[in-house]
């Protein structure tokens, strides 16, 4: 089946065209700035001119960055808090004529690792990270999926992980990969005494730059890059919805 993909970033939207057997990329992954202050309005309209440099009429799936219940943002990181209370798949699908499906933009790309990438095939603990603007987390268990775990929003150093560990934060800050090495392993070391995973996957953009920060890292856990790098997102979106708007079995 073929839907498209999206994903919802502080700083940008991006999208694909998904084959959802295969999980592979059947198009030009397109890109759109995420309009700032990031308002329902504002960013409802990005994601209608982003279907517009496809030409698509189809399904659509979208990770969004925020708690999705039911379709409704109950947080909103890196948006405006407009977001709160909004039924997300409802305005989406209005603003683009569209069948769309939303979910939590770091468990869209954990569900694409499991199925396709470096979580395929494992049955024990593993702790999905996706480090960009913010700090997203997704958390499986045999395969079973715990949502909405939001992990950068743990206190750390006086305020949010993500605002101590993000990979933004390394531009912000002009920080050497070493000394923002050094707060991720904090923020990694956290998350041990939480959760004990067997495997974390990293991904986001800065998972193409893996050889720049692992050495630094001090886990117990087996860690990896994220072998879908930043496309897992858009991957596990559109997958999302492909396995929502498949018929019942009679």
């Amino acid at each position: 089946m073929e839907i498209l993909g999206i994903d919802i970033g502080g700083s940008g939207i991006k999208g694909a065209v998904v084959d959802c057997e295969k999980g592979e990329l059947l198009s030009e992954r397109l890109r759109v700035l995420t309009p700032q202050p990031a308002t329902p309005g504002a960013v409802a309209g990005a994601v209608r001119e982003l279907l517009g440099l496809f030409a698509w009429n189809g399904v659509v799936g979208i990770g969004f960055p925020a708690i999705v219940s039911a379709g409704v943002a109950r947080s909103a990181a890196n948006i405006s808090p407009d977001w709160i209370g909004v039924n997300v798949a409802e305005l989406m699908t209005a603003a683009t004529g569209c069948s769309c499906f939303v979910l939590n933009d770091a468990d869209a790309a954990g569900l694409a690792e499991m199925e396709f990438g470096a979580g395929r095939g494992r049955e024990d603990s593993v702790l999905v990270l996706t480090l960009g603007t913010g700090i997203g987390s997704a958390l499986f268990y045999q395969h079973r999926h715990f949502p909405n775990l939001e992990l950068g929003a743990l206190p750390l150093k006086g305020g949010l992980a993500e605002q101590y560990a993000a990979a933004v934060i390394r531009k912000q800050a002009k920080l050497s990969w070493k000394a923002w090495s050094k707060r991720l392993n904090l923020f990694l070391i956290h998350v041990e005494r939480l959760l004990s995973p067997d495997l974390i996957v990293v991904g986001g953009g800065v998972s193409r730059r893996s050889e720049k920060f692992f050495p630094y890292l001090t886990t117990r856990a087996e860690l990896v890059p994220a072998h879908l790098l930043n496309q897992a997102g858009i991957i596990g979106a559109a997958c999302h919805a492909a396995a929502r708007c498949q018929p019942l079995e009679p």
